[in-house]
């Protein structure tokens, strides 16, 4: 927006824009501007087409090392491997694809289109227009249930409601006007202004349009959409610069075995089927094919936990969350007014049940207190059910309302000691009602009750707590002293400071023929000398689960902070009532936040917890200020608002239930129900994902330090090639593939919360993983050189030499990947049936080798030739040596770290 329309007076306004605020624009003006400045439309980011998004998967460099080898091996001749690995490369990227493919697919299933027309006059006649084809000073007629197709400055407002929520986070329908605001009001306090995207609740209104399409406040969170990028996930990171140091690895393996060949003057045959044996064994051809189906069924898990995930690097990156933003209205809180206080002359009593479910009691002292024997409370409730125009209906265990959300609340109050508003009509039949305006700041109806009309009030405390007289007392109606005004009043006040929205509820019964339901005017008369009945305090509640989340982040070392568009002492409460704000941490206000360069919001961002009254560039800046720290972010919205911060975090997590298209276009992850609890087990999913990738990886890693080991020392010995690139490839897929994928479902180790997050620069390969990783090797090498010598020395034999280090390798692998379970835990610890999956994988992968030296085709693919049951025992002992090994070590560290740490 190029100016602060909502500063402006109307006439100017209209002045500036040209156009008549009684008979709008000339059909051939509005046409000329239309050619002029464009349609009214919203930029569309280009849809990625299948075959973009099918090319992706092969972004990784761990593919492209893949491919490499593959082009080598058919090269020298090794058709069948080099097609093997292809194959590998090629199904990896269709997995990956499908899964994303399908998440978009149910996306748009999500998708909630809107009619594009609006209704415009134009030289004085009502049109109703393609909302493409609205113009810059076109007069725009907004009704109840209508879509604003464009920013307009309003010319008339008659009881005209708006929800914002989409814009700007304001979780309660803003009441327009048409009165002049200051120049730097925030997006959310202008309120003569309707935006593109927000909805009409009730009342209708006339306004002049002053930006379309781009250039509108909607428009402009497209563009910020646009610059929005949340780089590389942690996994990607990590895993291609794997790639990078396993091609660098390659290429210098490669070349020490053909100098030594060279000096021992080996044929170059034996040189380059060396050579590809060694790349063979170096490269963990399996892995890409296993994290992409570890992360596709950690997708499967999440859908079970209502999170639905667009894209497949996000499931492992929430493992690795740090900071969570999250949006209040609907995600911590229930999206639901709630009455949630009663105060009477007679007490005060609190509500329970959340939203709009009539299931609750009321309760004083601990102790729930029926409507009937208490009749000033009774009358309360009487009179939040008779003043009153929204409607409940009960389908199915489900309530759902018409009409305002905080009278909907009162009427779900009263529901609770049983008075209906059905009730209500049958025995108090309306006669009148005089509707609240945001200058008289409160609503009457005037109802039969008895034989007498009665006028039941309510509106803002100051303004009823003036007007009345008397006070409902259990004994009866009392005189109003001072005493009981101000304590009243304070009782307001204090509910206020609760972060509750407070009104007063009060009644009379008129007495003359001047005071007839015929002649209430404008209300003044019969609004005075009131009696007060009570306050009634409404909230849009904490969800119950949500404390107990945000509980569990903390305990799980993540930061949860709060970003919403409602007012500092309502977000600063809520914050309080769900443990974000504690001692030393602070409330910011868009206003404060404008005022800070960069550097000082960087600054400043781990000490505040809450952010109240932003806009989307403040929560832009925020994520990037999260980011500038070095923390990894996710990001939770619903709205239009939220959209550019949800690109830009690390994690978008959007709404299923409440969010916005755009919102859920940005996303990586959906909720589905909408609920802060759903995100925290979705962050615990992803850490256990993560742990089992690196299970995954250390397992598949291990065994080609192995393979690596064997080959190495061969070539170092002088022997021939122990292993050839057959069997090492049928190790690295089979034999080690298929129980890695089991590690990839590995359930959840207990406590995976009770941590504080990884952090997101460390590497996977550390000094520890590869001390890990360098023992596996050798002790797995060991297994596979020592059986090999058995056979080459006791006969000579060099194939049944090989079938020996290749039976033994394969062995000692699969026992390995019982232990790979856990760092810790010892095998029997663990449980060899926890995960029957792997049980079973191992189980008939041994079958298959020993299916090897009895089936003729695999006996002809790899040269091999029956064995005795003494040689298959050998190896079998010696490829238990391994795993054997590891426990005891797992064993001796345990007692040394308790022994280094007592207690």
């Amino acid at each position: 927006m190029d100016r602060p329309w909502h500063s402006l007076a109307i006439d100017r306004v209209a002045a500036e824009l040209g156009t008549d605020t009684a008979r709008g624009l000339a059909a051939d003006e509005a046409a000329m501007r239309l050619e002029r400045d464009g349609p009214n439309e919203i930029r569309k980011p280009r849809k990625q087409s299948a075959w973009l998004m099918f090319l992706r998967q092969f972004e990784s460099v761990v593919i492209w090392v893949l491919i490499a080898a593959a082009v080598v091996s058919v090269g020298l001749g090794e058709r069948l491997d080099g097609s093997a690995i292809i194959a590998i490369v090629v199904l990896n990227a269709l997995f990956g694809f499908v899964q994303e493919y399908r998440a978009e697919q149910a996306v748009a299933a999500l998708s909630r289109m809107t009619a594009p027309r609006a209704r415009v006059i134009r030289s004085g006649q009502s049109h109703v227009i393609p909302a493409a084809a609205i113009v810059r000073g076109d007069l725009l007629v907004a009704a109840e249930g209508d879509l604003v197709a464009a920013d307009a400055r309003l010319l008339d407002a008659a009881m005209l409601k708006v929800n914002e929520a989409p814009l700007t986070g304001e979780s309660e329908p803003v009441n327009k006007q048409t009165a002049e605001f200051a120049a730097d009001a925030s997006l959310a306090d202008r309120r003569n202004m309707l935006f593109l995207g927000t909805s009409v609740v009730s009342g209708s209104g006339t306004a002049i349009v002053v930006a379309t399409g781009m250039n509108t406040e909607l428009g402009r969170i497209a563009a910020l959409i646009e610059t929005a990028d949340s780089g590389e996930t942690p996994l990607q990171r990590k895993l291609n610069a794997l790639g990078l140091r396993l091609l660098w690895a390659c290429l210098a393996i490669v070349v020490i075995v053909f100098l030594l060949g060279l000096l021992r003057k080996d044929s170059m045959l034996e040189l380059f089927l060396g050579s590809v044996s060694l790349a063979v064994a170096a490269i963990p051809e399996g892995l890409p094919a296993v994290v992409t189906i570890a992360l596709a069924l950690g997708v499967r898990k999440m859908v079970r936990r209502r999170a639905l995930v667009r894209r497949l690097p996000a499931v492992e990156t929430l493992g690795s969350v740090q900071v969570i933003c999250t949006d209040k209205t609907g995600t911590l809180t229930v999206g639901e007014m709630t009455a949630r206080r009663l105060v009477t002359a007679s007490g005060i009593f609190n509500l329970t049940g959340e939203g709009y479910s009539t299931r609750g009691a009321i309760l004083t002292d601990g102790t729930a207190v029926d409507a009937d024997s208490d009749p000033v409370l009774s009358d309360l409730l009487i009179a939040a059910a008779a003043c009153n125009d929204a409607q409940l209906a009960v389908r199915g265990g489900h309530t759902s309302i018409a009409g305002d959300p905080t009278e909907a609340a009162l009427l779900v109050a009263a529901a609770k000691s049983g008075i209906t508003r059905e009730r209500v009509e049958a025995e108090m039949p309306r006669l009148a009602s005089i509707p609240f305006t945001s200058d008289r700041k409160r609503m009457t109806v005037v109802r039969r009750r008895g034989g007498n009309a009665w006028a039941f009030v309510k509106g803002a405390p100051e303004m009823i707590i003036e007007r009345c007289t008397r006070i409902r007392a259990v004994e009866g109606d009392a005189a109003m002293s001072a005493v009981d005004r101000a304590r009243m009043l304070e009782a307001a006040s204090l509910m206020a400071n609760d972060a509750l929205r407070v009104l007063a509820l009060a009644h009379r019964p008129l007495n003359s023929a001047c005071e007839s339901p015929e002649s209430i005017g404008d209300g003044e008369p019969i609004e005075r000398g009131l009696t007060l009945i009570g306050l009634a305090g409404l909230q849009d509640p904490p969800r119950a689960e949500a404390r107990a989340a945000i509980a569990r982040c903390k305990r799980a070392g993540i930061r949860t902070v709060m970003i919403t568009g409602d007012h500092r002492e309502t977000a600063a409460a809520i914050g309080r009532e769900l443990g974000i704000v504690e001692r030393g941490g602070q409330v910011l206000t868009g206003a404060e936040l404008e005022k800070m360069s960069r550097d000082q919001l960087t600054s400043a961002v781990d000490r505040i917890c809450v952010y109240a009254r932003v806009t989307a560039e403040h929560k832009l800046r925020i994520v990037r200020a999260w980011k500038a720290r070095g923390k990894v972010v996710a990001m939770t919205g619903d709205g239009v608002n939220d959209a550019p911060a949800l690109k830009e975090a690390a994690i978008g997590v959007a709404m299923g239930i409440a969010g916005t298209e755009v919102a859920k276009q940005a996303a990586d992850i959906i909720i589905t129900d909408d609920n802060f609890a759903s995100i925290v087990a979705a962050v615990e999913e992803g850490r256990g994902i993560y742990d089992n990738v690196v299970k995954t990886l250390n397992y598949l890693m291990g065994g080609n330090a192995g393979e690596l080991t064997v080959m190495l020392a061969a070539a170092l010995g002088g022997w021939p090639l122990p292993l050839l690139p057959i069997q090492l490839l049928w190790i690295n897929l089979i034999t080690d593939g298929l129980p890695a994928l089991a590690l990839a479902t590995d359930p959840i180790e207990p406590g995976v919360l009770a941590r504080p997050p990884r952090d997101p620069n460390a590497e996977i390969i550390n000094r520890a993983f590869f001390a890990r990783l360098a023992l596996t090797g050798c002790l797995t090498a060991a297994a596979a050189l020592g059986a090999f010598a058995w056979e080459y020395y006791s006969n000579g034999d060099v194939a049944n030499a090989r079938n020996a280090a290749f039976s033994a390798l394969v062995i000692a692998e699969l026992l390995r990947s019982f232990g790979a379970r856990s760092n810790v835990r010892t095998v029997w610890e663990v449980g060899l049936f926890s995960n029957m999956r792997l049980f079973l994988i191992v189980t008939g992968s041994f079958a298959l080798q020993m299916a090897i030296y009895r089936w003729a085709p695999l006996e002809i693919l790899f040269d091999a030739r029956p064995v005795s049951a003494a040689m298959l025992g050998r190896w079998i002992l010696l490829g238990m040596f391994p795993l054997l090994a590891l426990e005891i070590g797992k064993l001796i560290s345990r007692r040394a770290a308790t022994t280094g740490n007592p207690g």
